[in-house]
Formats: C-alpha cells, structure tokens, sequence
C-alpha cells in the first residue's frame, strides 16, 4: 500500500471526528485552546489507536465485529445527537453537563467516530499491511483536520447563533445513519 493511499484513507476516516469538532465549535463548545486540544487529541489518539486494535484482532474475530459495528456507532452518535438537540431547550448551566470536551460525551464521541478505523486496521491485517506508519498518519492527520474544523466552526457558530446546537445533533444523527444505511446496502 502506497503513502498517498495511506494519506487518503487517513483523510476519509477524520471526516467524522472533523464534523464533529466542527459541530462543537459551532455550538460554542471548543473556543478555548484547551477545549480544542481535548477534542482534537482524543479524536487522533482513538482514530490512531483503532486501526492498530483492528489489526491485531485480524480475520478471526471479522464475522463477528462485522455484524454489529455500525449499529454500535449509530447509537453512539444518534445518543450524542440526541443530547446536543436536547440541551438546545436547556438552561445554559445544564448545558455544561452535556460538553461534547469533556467526560463521557468526549469519548463516546471518540469511539463512535473512530469504529470505521477499527474495520480500516482489520483489512489492513487481511491485506498484510504493517500497521505502525498508518496509525501514525491516521492519528495525526484527524488530530490536524479536527483542529481546523474546530476553527471553522467558530466562525460558523457566530454567524448561526444558537440554532447551530440543533443542526449540530441533526448532523452526529446523521452521521450515524450514514454508517447505519452504509453497511447495511
């Protein structure tokens, strides 16, 4: 497998963590600089560590993870989503319960957002593709492309105002049902 299909592969799994990081910045979540560190560092290390789980649970465990994966990332983000149009309604001090930055929602994102890694490393290993130099990139470009979403997302937050909350879940649910509707066609 050549660096630029690396590279590639490494830049279509960060699109999630990147609509995410993005989403929150939006919702005025990730607009200090360690909010932003958190996300996109969480965002890397599991999109980073995944493919290497993948990899090492190579073909004997595939039939198994394969039946369920999507449905377990669905969830997960649908939950997220959920909560973010949820606390669209809520007063601003119980918003701070729900900070996509911080805590469960952070790595439940994390996860979520990284499952297709996991499957990445499991045909990595099918492929017999050594893993270190993929998980080195994969982690680092979404940490890189999570950071600049998030810079984005500010910009759009303030334009959108509060609303962008609402769009944002409808996107994390969205997100899910594209995982969803793409492992089941």
């Amino acid at each position: 497998m050549s660096l630029l299909e690396i590279v590639l592969i490494a830049i279509g799994l960060a699109m999630d963590a990147s609509a995410v990081s993005m989403t929150a910045a939006a919702a005025g979540y990730a607009h200090q600089k360690r909010q932003v560190f958190r996300l996109a560092f969480h965002f890397g290390l599991f999109q980073g560590i995944m493919p290497l789980l993948g990899w090492l649970l190579g073909s004997t465990v595939v039939s198994y993870i394969e039946n369920w994966d999507h449905w377990v990332a669905f969830a997960l983000l649908a939950i997220v989503g959920g909560r973010m149009v949820v606390s669209w309604f809520e007063k601003d001090e119980e918003k701070l319960k729900s900070d996509p930055t911080r805590g469960w929602t952070l790595i439940t994102l994390s996860v979520a957002t990284s499952i297709d890694a996991l499957a990445v490393g499991l045909s990595f290993s099918l492929l017999d593709v050594s893993i270190w130099l993929p998980c080195l990139l994969i982690g680092m470009i979404t940490l890189i492309l999570s950071i600049a979403a998030t810079q984005i997302g500010k910009v759009a937050g303030r334009f959108l105002g509060k609303q962008v909350e609402v769009l944002g879940g409808l996107i994390l649910i969205g997100i899910g049902l594209r995982i969803l509707i793409t492992h089941l066609a």
